[in-house]
């Protein structure tokens, strides 16, 4: 057997493992940016089975830029639990009040920490829909397609995720909580588009609004910017990770409370 014949043998049979297992699983999150791999890592060292669908070839979301394309990000000592759980490495600025971390090492380490945790990260797929059931209406999971399809103007049918909650974690966009709302008006929300530049009001307001939005259907990150109407905050990511680490604290006690009921 040749060695490119056992490479193809080794990507598909060790890919078709993965998407066999992971065709049903607790929580789908789709977004790889910092809230969605904050709220990986918690709700998989939470024993859920978690996975996280990102449609690009990378991490991190809105962190690698930095601000302005200066590779630092700031926090504030909100974050302080979280980067530390991360080993996230920061330096203070005291006379500012906040912290600075590398872009890079953020994003790196907020990838690792998940799938070290358990939560299985797959890139370049597409939540083109979402999985509903009525009488009463939830979310029961996502609709997935690899990215490069759309990309191509090829019509490929999707394949399913069924999942007991899905997160929108897909930043300023809110792309699942935008399907929802235009494919299923009875989920009876609507998503507006966020406000404008306050950053320490947008920091307090994305925590704050993290949440479920429809029975099996949460949101976090600047989804909830898009949802609520929160302001913007710019290179700052506290918010970003106190959101994540919110919205997998919700899932646990939601799908506990629901597997007892069971």
């Amino acid at each position: 057997m040749s060695l490119e014949s056992r490479i193809t043998r080794a990507v598909w049979r060790a890919a078709s493992e993965d998407w066999e297992r992971f065709a049903e699983v607790d929580v789908a999150i789709v977004g790889a940016g910092p809230a969605g791999l904050t709220a990986a890592k918690y709700a998989a060292q939470g024993g859920l089975r978690v996975l996280v669908l990102e449609r690009r070839l990378s991490f991190g979301g809105g962190i690698g830029g930095g601000g302005m394309l200066l590779h630092k990000v700031v926090l504030d000592s909100r974050a302080e639990p979280v980067l530390r759980d991360f080993g996230v490495r920061y330096k203070a600025l005291p006379d500012l009040g906040l912290y600075v971390a590398d872009a890079a090492e953020l994003l790196a380490k907020l990838a690792v920490g998940a799938i070290e945790a358990g939560a299985k990260v797959v890139l370049g797929v597409t939540v083109e829909d979402v999985i509903v059931r009525e009488n009463p209406f939830r979310v029961a999971g996502v609709v997935v397609q690899w990215s490069a399809v759309p990309l191509a103007g090829l019509h490929v049918d999707p394949l399913f995720v069924e999942a007991r909650a899905v997160v929108d974690a897909t930043g300023h966009d809110a792309e699942v909580l935008r399907i929802v709302e235009k494919k299923n008006p009875e989920a009876g929300f609507k998503v507006a588009v966020e406000r404008s530049a306050w950053a320490e009001a947008g920091e307090a307001g994305v925590v704050e609004g993290t949440g479920k939005v429809v029975e099996g259907l949460y949101v976090a990150g600047m989804a909830v910017a898009a949802l609520h109407r929160v302001h913007r905050m710019g290179p700052i990511f506290s918010g970003m990770l106190l959101s994540g680490k919110k919205v997998a604290e919700l899932l646990m006690e939601d799908l506990k409370r629901a597997g007892s009921k069971g």
